[in-house]
């Protein structure tokens, strides 16, 4: 069994920072791309950002210059630093992941329960 548990969201007012972070555990032999979403009420779940295990990152349009995505491959942990938060950023952020539990099966997709993130103006 695998769970992923993010961790660090809050209230923050706009230009704040926050960390996040999401652990994964469990029977765990890799993890592949590791990323964060988020889902604003009444919005569509969209990506924010991923780090693939060679540590190619990709970022929305949003979070580019802002946010940034890192990973402790030791910890089975990928990270997001929030600086210079607007209200727009306010949501559910939720981590994933691809984590293989075996030497011979193939990665499967794991989310997070996701935290808050709320930025008051």
């Amino acid at each position: 069994q695998v769970q992923l548990v993010e961790s660090g969201g809050g209230l923050v007012q706009a230009g704040g920072s926050l960390r996040l972070s999401c652990a994964a555990s469990g029977s765990i032999v890799s993890i592949t791309t590791m990323g964060w979403y988020r889902q604003a009420p009444g919005k569509q779940r969209e990506l924010v950002t991923t780090i693939t295990s060679g540590g190619r990152t990709n970022y929305a349009d949003s979070a580019k210059g802002r946010f940034t995505i890192s990973r402790d491959d030791a910890k089975n942990t990928v990270y997001l630093r929030m600086n210079s938060l607007e209200p727009e950023d306010t949501a559910a952020y939720y981590c994933n992941a691809f984590i293989a539990t075996s030497a011979t099966s193939a990665t499967r997709l794991y989310w997070g329960q996701g935290t808050q993130v709320t930025v008051s103006s």
